[in-house]
């Protein structure tokens, strides 16, 4: 068993077995039909994974959609994009197409935000000229940013950066997180965000830390959990390998092609979540 599969079923028991829900409360997403989307939830969750031991952070109990993942993490901070037109077309990627504002963007969010503060740059000039410092941190919670438009506010908002013995380590922090579907993924293309500024910096991959403030599962969701939590798990620690091209060392020239997931066989078939708006 993976920590990945061990840390999804202990996460996914503990939510299920909590009494905390939001039935009866008033919430703000809703079902492509219509009808509130409520959750099974726990508060303040953490999960470590020593990259350089091969604790990868993937399942093996359901299919992770990790090239899609990591296409959106070069939208957001080497494109530095809210262009959902630019998603498409570069990436074939649709699924934020549910928050557009109106105007083919998901407003002043995510890579516009990177853009907007030089985020990026900022952070790879950092860890090279003051490796050691204490302040290597991406914010996507601007205040004013969120003010300036529609949009929906970042779940995947924050990253801290620390450098240890030839290593770069990273801490991904959410408020929001709906395990099934984009807890996964979020961890894999931070993952690969993590394999991309290490080597640019000339460090590599160490520790990834995962804090989850609201960590939850959709009512329409909990059927597909339970038969996730039945699912024996394919693979141990050290197996999965997530390898970036040894020949390109500058961030901003990785491409998607760069990436191979080796020995990666999730359980099948793939279960279907409907999506929360």
């Amino acid at each position: 068993m993976t920590i990945a599969d061990k840390n999804f079923k202990s996460l996914c028991k503990n939510i299920l077995d909590s009494d905390n829900s939001t039935i009866g409360e008033k919430v703000r997403p809703v079902y492509a039909d219509g009808t509130p989307s409520h959750t099974f939830f726990v508060n303040q969750v953490f999960e470590r994974y020593d990259l350089s031991k091969g604790e990868l952070p993937i399942l093996t109990l359901r299919q992770t959609a990790w090239k899609s993942g990591i296409k959106e993490v070069l939208w957001i901070y080497q494109d530095q994009s809210n262009s959902l037109d630019l998603l498409a077309e570069k990436y074939n990627i649709t699924w934020w197409d549910d928050w557009d504002i109106g105007d083919r963007t998901i407003g002043q969010r995510y890579g516009a935000t990177v853009k907007k503060h030089d985020l990026m740059n900022k952070l790879l000039d950092g860890l090279k000229n003051q490796p050691y410092g204490r302040r290597h941190i991406i914010n996507l919670y601007q205040e004013s940013d969120l003010e300036e438009t529609k949009g929906l506010f970042p779940c995947a908002m924050e990253t801290h950066w620390s450098v240890r013995d030839g290593y770069l380590d990273m801490t991904l922090i959410q408020r929001s997180s709906d395990v099934p579907v984009a807890n996964n993924i979020n961890k894999i293309q931070y993952v690969a965000l993590q394999m991309m500024v290490a080597r640019h910096v000339g460090l590599e991959p160490g520790i990834f830390c995962h804090y989850v403030n609201n960590a939850h599962i959709y009512d329409r969701h909990v059927e597909q959990i339970k038969e996730l939590l039945s699912r024996v798990e394919q693979a141990k620690d050290g197996e999965i390998r997530l390898v970036l091209n040894p020949e390109k060392n500058n961030f901003y020239d990785f491409t998607i092609d760069d990436f191979t997931l080796e020995n990666y066989n999730p359980v099948k078939p793939n279960l279907k979540f409907e999506l929360a708006i």
